[in-house]
């Protein structure tokens, strides 16, 4: 398939030809709703669990922790690692109260919202940092890997902070991509410019250059992947490529397409075909 007939194919279509089980919903904040509940299903079903969890998809945190206060679903067995942290240029991280902290993000709007008796111990909340990343995997590896794994994925293919490598003056083969550990991570200028556009104004300055992340090896060592998107227009093209291309180190989240148990999941105008010309 080349690349114009892969943004060409339409919606109904995607799960036909697609690589990755995709389940479209017709509204984000359905696909919303339906995130919360399978996710405080899952941790009824399974009361230890090892979860991996990111900060995008975030819109449905308050409302889980709403079902889990009502259903009374404990997560005190829980073993909740975030997947990544922005740090600053030197290498610290954030202040909690920084709009950009995602261990501050979590604890507001997931962690804190959980009734006390409910939440899950402070040794169970694992937040990457300079100080902890080199034990990181290695201790997702002494659990058994996570059982499930919640994230996103990004407009340059990345999951986590696993970006596509771009010096010129080293290679990293598509087997130590994948297998790669929690590292410290200098932000590709495209991903700063991304979220500087989404979420500053355009101000590239405003975001943090450098980030500590979990490796692309212990996110696929999950037993199970659910990625979420309701990018719209800003995702459908990596959404294809995600589903289509062939695994390489270009587009990291092409990797997913070799999990057993992996699946996607997109609100209707993420699913959408890009144009194919300009249309402004």
């Amino acid at each position: 398939m080349t690349w114009n007939e892969m943004l060409a194919v339409p919606p109904g279509q995607l799960n036909k030809f697609g690589r990755v089980p995709l389940r479209i919903f017709p509204a984000a904040e359905e696909m919303f709703e339906a995130l919360a509940q399978f996710t405080a299903d899952f941790i009824k079903q399974h009361p230890e669990a090892t979860i991996i969890f990111p900060v995008g998809p975030k819109k449905h945190f308050p409302r889980l922790a709403e079902i889990c206060n009502r259903e009374r679903i404990s997560w005190r067995g829980c073993r909740c690692f975030n997947m990544d942290e922005w740090l600053d240029w030197q290498c610290r991280p954030l202040p909690l109260d920084h709009p950009l902290s995602l261990e501050g993000y979590m604890r507001r709007n997931l962690y804190r919202r959980l009734d006390a008796e409910l939440r899950p111990s402070e040794e169970n909340l694992v937040f990457p940092s300079p100080k902890n990343f080199t034990e990181l995997s290695d201790r997702l590896e002494t659990l058994g890997g996570a059982d499930i794994l919640f994230g996103g994925f990004g407009y340059t293919g990345h999951l986590a902070m696993n970006e596509p490598p771009t010096s010129r003056w080293y290679k990293v083969s598509p087997e130590e991509f994948r297998n790669s550990r929690a590292r410290i991570v200098h932000l590709n200028d495209d991903t700063m410019i991304a979220h500087s556009h989404r979420s500053l104004g355009g101000n590239p300055r405003g975001i943090p250059p450098v980030a500590v992340t979990l490796g692309m090896g212990d996110l696929l060592a999950a037993r199970q992947i659910v990625l979420v998107s309701d990018g719209g227009a800003w995702k459908q093209t990596i959404l294809r490529v995600m589903l289509f291309h062939e695994p390489t180190v270009e587009y990291p989240c092409t990797f997913v397409q070799g999990h057993p148990n992996a699946q996607v999941w997109v609100d209707a105008k993420t699913a959408e075909c890009p144009p194919s010309a300009f249309t402004g």
